[in-house]
């Protein structure tokens, strides 16, 4: 689609002032270098496959449920920087909250310092279990 793009706008004439043709070259590289990213990290990418063998600690591809001070319950997914989506409940493990849960076991006080201030959870659930979809 954007190489159809770049290559009408390229139609149009002259191609020093056209801003459709420098913006789509520009869009072209851009995403040529996510590529060129991409397969470089294919050939350092592990599938985990079995659960650790503490199941009751925290590490890369644990479901964990928090509960806040107030008794409020969020179950989220420990996953790679590729993988986060807050939506989805996808915890990236190298953001501050996941970098505060790897390593921890049950009812454990996870502290985060945040812009709003401090954030304190107590870990109450660790599952190795099969996806789940949110």
């Amino acid at each position: 689609m954007v190489t159809a793009a770049v290559q009408a706008a390229a139609a149009n004439g002259d191609r020093s002032e056209n801003g459709d043709y420098i913006y789509g070259k520009k869009r072209l590289r851009e995403i040529d270098s996510r590529v060129r990213f991409l397969r470089k990290r294919l050939d350092d990418l592990v599938v985990v496959r079995d659960p650790p063998t503490d199941p009751t600690k925290v590490y890369f591809g644990a479901y964990v449920t928090l509960e806040d001070p107030d008794g409020r319950t969020q179950e989220l997914r420990v996953v790679g920087p590729d993988e986060f989506d807050l939506r989805a409940s996808k915890l990236s493990c190298d953001s501050p909250l996941g970098r505060a849960l790897l390593g921890k076991g049950l009812d454990a006080e996870i502290i985060v310092e945040s812009p709003a201030g401090q954030q304190v959870w107590i870990l109450v659930a660790v599952n190795y279990g099969t996806c789940r979809e949110t």
